[in-house]
This record gives structure tokens, sequence and C-alpha cells, in this order.
């Protein structure tokens, strides 16, 4: 599965939870294919993203979002660490 091409797909929150199962299982499914092999990895690559995500969008030719909600972002990975 080309997980990438999901992103475009999603637009609502079941998207959003749909594609975060896919992810799940992509990664239980092509360990090998991932760069982050545990949590302290995937998140400074999310982190390093992140910073340099506007070179990340100009590359792409694609307009640099700018009405991110970032609050939102930090309770989602927050909650990761303490949700069962």
């Amino acid at each position: 599965m080309e997980i990438y091409k999901e992103i475009s797909n999603v637009k609502t929150k079941e998207d959003f939870i749909k594609f975060l199962g896919m992810l799940a299982l992509d990664y239980k499914n092509n360990t090998e294919q991932w760069e982050s092999k545990g949590v302290e990895s995937y998140l400074e690559s999310i982190k390093s993203w992140v910073e340099d995500m506007e070179g990340y969008y100009k590359n792409k030719k694609l307009d640099v979002p700018t009405n991110i909600d970032w609050n939102f972002f930090a309770n989602v990975f927050y909650v990761g660490k303490i949700y069962e």
C-alpha cells in the first residue's frame, strides 16, 4: 500500500481516524520501509519535518498552510502518551 496517496483523502474526522489505522497497519506490515523504528525516532522525524515544512511545500509548488491549529496537534500527540 502506498500510504502517502491516502493523505489527500483525509477531509473529515472519520477520514483521519481511518488514515491513522492504515498508518498503524502499514507500520506493522512494512516496518522495514519505515525510517523511524520507534516512538522517539518517529517524534524526532515529525519535529524535523515541521521545522522544514515550508521548504517541502515550496518544493512541491504548494501553498504553505497558514491556519494550522498547533494547539490541537500538541494535544493529539500528548494524549498518545496517556490515553489507553
